[in-house]
């Protein structure tokens, strides 16, 4: 593969997404912090890159891939060892829709676009923190149900999935909103999760754009 380049930030989840990818794939690769807060994903440089000005970018096998879900499936596709997907066709779409509930319904609504724009509405920071954190929990109970007849560790068995790459980023937002952590088995999957060096690694603390 032809040198690895992620636009990210240390805090945004999706960005989170695409490092833990990388890292169980074995794929080295080098970060360009983009400061969400102070609005530097809007420069025009980066909207060049990408014209949504958000992250994650990846620049990878001379193009610029964008969404952390079709990186994601890029490089599974591109590096299939270890699949981020079941072999099952029903078990590979439940690992999807469990990765899209997420991706899809709790992340979008509680971003920090999203979150600016109810503040620019009026309401104080107080009410932006409960939507955030009400949106979560709203989506993560769903999330808990859908694998409730799942064996551990992970959300589908004793594989890593795309499910588990979306999960983990996930509750650290739930943590930062407050959110009421309710549902066990998620975080027993966190748990061990992050006792994978390819998840922890992927912490934003570990960033080197951490602050």
């Amino acid at each position: 593969m032809s040198d690895i380049l992620l636009h990210g930030y240390y805090r945004s989840t999706a960005s989170y997404r695409v490092r833990i990818a990388l890292n169980l794939k074995g794929l080295p690769y080098r970060q360009q912090s983009h400061h969400l807060r102070k609005g530097e994903q809007k420069a025009p440089a980066y909207r060049a890159l990408n014209p949504q000005a958000m992250v994650p970018a990846l620049e990878i096998d001379g193009a610029v891939l964008t969404q952390s879900l079709a990186i994601c499936d890029y490089l599974d596709e591109r590096q299939p060892d270890p699949p981020l997907l079941p072999s099952d066709p029903i078990l590979r779409a439940k690992v999807r829709a469990f990765a899209q509930v997420i991706a899809c319904d709790i992340h979008p609504i509680q971003n920090l676009r999203i979150l600016d724009r109810l503040r620019d509405a009026g309401l104080d920071n107080t009410a932006v923190k409960l939507w955030a954190a009400t949106v979560i929990e709203d989506g993560f109970d769903a999330c808990a149900a859908m694998i409730a007849d799942q064996p551990g560790p992970y959300c589908f068995g004793s594989q890593v999935t795309l499910a588990d790459l979306f999960l983990v980023p996930q509750l650290v937002n739930a943590r930062r909103f407050g959110a009421d952590l309710r549902w066990p088995r998620l975080l027993d999957i966190e748990r061990a999760c992050l006792a994978l060096p390819a998840f922890a690694d992927a912490a934003p603390e570990c960033q080197p754009d951490a602050e």
